[in-house]
């Protein structure tokens, strides 16, 4: 909290075996099982083969894996090596994690909580069925900064941004999508999209304006193409673009 004494903060941090000063990795797990004692298990296990001046991991109060792994930089990418061996350990259970940037101090280790956390949600939504380590630090796109958004959030923005677009029973809505997802993978190009499509350049306007019409967005601002352009990223349904999820055991780069 804010306003713990940093004697005692301190006292607490050697009481877990961790150095009163930083820099501190934080790394929250689970086990596709729900098992806690897994999830726990692995990061204890991973923390015993990185380099560190002290480690501690244990449950948060809502049964999430986390540990605490004080020491140099070089703890990020030693935990990317090991992360495979565990996950071949249990390969019908699948480990999922995420590890916050370094914390300088202890009064940043909420914040790289938080951070870990959103990690861990990007790890399970790109890869639901694989284990997978993500490092904060990696997701540096919008698309790769969109995983660690809760699903429910995701597809409420979409329903939300795109609405009637998203109507799979209406093939116009369906062209327009088509239309939308292709006119901004072309860079906002009339005459790419036009070609890409097999349309003429005419019939492109009219579709745009009516994707404005339904979205109330204007394509001809950047803002309102960066809204879109998420909202398609964020659809329950993958992309066909190719450029979506992939399973791997090995962090995300």
């Amino acid at each position: 909290a804010p306003d713990t004494d940093k004697a005692v903060l301190e006292a607490a941090l050697r009481g877990c075996g961790l150095p009163d000063e930083g820099p501190y990795h934080v790394v929250v797990a689970e086990a596709g099982s729900g098992r806690e004692d897994s999830a726990q298990g692995a990061l204890t296990e991973a923390a015993a083969h990185v380099p560190h001046t002290g480690t501690a991991a244990g449950q948060l109060p809502d049964g999430t894996a986390f540990a605490v792994i004080a020491g140099a930089d070089a703890v990020s990418e030693a935990l990317a090596d090991v992360w495979p061996l565990l996950a071949t350990c249990e390969p019908s259970d699948p480990l999922h994690a995420g590890i916050a940037s370094p914390a300088a101090a202890p009064r940043n280790l909420n914040g790289a909580l938080s951070e870990a956390r959103y990690a861990l949600t990007s790890a399970r939504t790109t890869a639901p069925a694989a284990s997978r380590l993500t490092d904060a630090a990696s997701l540096t796109g919008l698309e790769t900064l969109l995983t660690g958004v809760p699903a429910e959030v995701r597809a409420a923005f979409s329903r939300t941004v795109l609405g009637p677009l998203l109507d799979e029973t209406n093939a116009s809505a369906t062209a327009l999508l088509q239309t939308l997802e292709t006119f901004l993978a072309c860079d906002g190009s009339w005459a790419r999209t036009a070609e890409a499509l097999h349309l003429h350049v005419n019939t492109v306007h009219y579709r745009i304006q009516r994707i404005e019409h339904f979205t109330g967005r204007d394509l001809s601002r950047l803002y309102d193409r960066a809204d879109l352009w998420a909202a398609l990223l964020s659809r329950e349904e993958p992309a066909t673009n190719g450029r979506r999820a992939r399973s791997s055991t090995s962090r995300a780069r």
